[in-house]
């Protein structure tokens, strides 16, 4: 059975930081490309960061370059998004997602597997 499970969202105010955890089982996890999307009210599921098998490649958003970072641990089956100078509009439900092949994609479509989510609210 695979499971992805979030940790670590919560409420904070504009300028914090919070660290976003995903745990992972049922998969063989370093053959999987890891993603972070987000979705706000109203709005559609975005892409928000992806790391590559081994951690050598990321990409992400325009709107969190520079202040997101998204790291893997193979060891532990995990993935973290670290979330720096958080904003209002940071506020959505972080959902972490896997998918088989080497490549990054920003389209939720890809991916095969995905976590319930886990809520951050910013405050302003």
């Amino acid at each position: 059975q695979v499971q992805l499970v979030e940790s670590g969202g919560g409420l904070v105010q504009a300028g914090d930081s919070l660290t976003l955890s995903c745990a992972v089982s049922g998969i063989t996890f370093s053959r999987h490309v890891m993603g972070w999307f987000r979705q706000a009210p109203g709005k559609e599921r975005e892409f928000v960061s992806g790391i590559s098998w081994n951690g050598g490649k990321t990409g992400y958003a325009d709107s969190v370059t520079g202040r997101f970072t998204v790291a893997r641990d193979n060891a532990k089956n995990m993935v973290y998004l670290q979330m720096n100078s958080l904003k209002f509009e940071d506020t959505a439900v972080y959902y972490c997602a896997a998918k088989t092949g080497p490549t990054i994609k920003v389209t939720s479509s890809w991916y095969d597997y995905w976590g319930q989510g886990t809520q951050v609210t910013v405050s302003s």
